[in-house]
């Protein structure tokens, strides 16, 4: 048995794609996975299967999530193993240490070309710093998530994946949970 992660993108924030947690986590549990949990509201799960890659689990969590809840959305699945790499991996890690509510982790859909990251760094007009490692881009936000201009949108389009993001202290929650 595997362990995953599976991030939605985009639920539940500023009253857009509301979804129940225990809805989900029912979603998970009629499908066949195994020990299913959700942490926090913003669309973070935990679950066991034997079957499948993360590609094929993200289609169809898409698929079930469409048809059973009416929840048009993105999944990112990532293993446990490579959850743990993401922290272990991490470009920033005074700033990790220092402001962890003002980093950020985008998980990306696919992983982008080499020259993409560059045509990102280009786009950005604050102080913001970035660094893409496989599927994963990391943001250091200084300036706070509200005010900023390297947006889920800019970040697609530059580098041409579709993504959605948690702030380290999400990500350390969901590595305390697989622990």
């Amino acid at each position: 048995m595997t362990t995953y992660v599976a991030l939605l993108r985009g639920v539940n924030m500023g009253g857009h794609k509301l979804v129940a947690m225990a809805d989900l986590r029912d979603l998970l549990t009629h499908m066949g996975f195994e020990d299913v949990h959700s942490l926090l509201q913003s669309g973070n799960l935990i679950f066991r299967s034997a079957r499948r890659s993360g590609a094929q689990l993200e289609r169809l969590l898409e698929r079930e999530a469409a048809s059973r809840l009416a929840l048009e959305t993105r999944f990112f699945v990532r293993t446990a193993k490579e959850w743990r790499d993401v922290v272990a991996r991490i470009p920033f890690p005074e700033e990790a240490k220092r402001d962890p509510s003002h980093l950020a982790v985008h998980f990306l859909g696919s992983k982008p070309a080499a020259t993409a990251a560059d045509a990102l760094r280009s786009s950005i007009k604050g102080r913001e710093r970035i660094h893409v490692d496989g599927r994963q881009l990391y943001a250091v936000y200084p300036d706070g998530f509200a005010r900023t201009r390297l947006t889920t949108a800019l970040i697609d389009a530059r580098l041409g994946a579709p993504s959605t993001g948690r702030n380290w202290n999400t990500v350390l929650k969901i590595l305390a949970a697989l622990d």
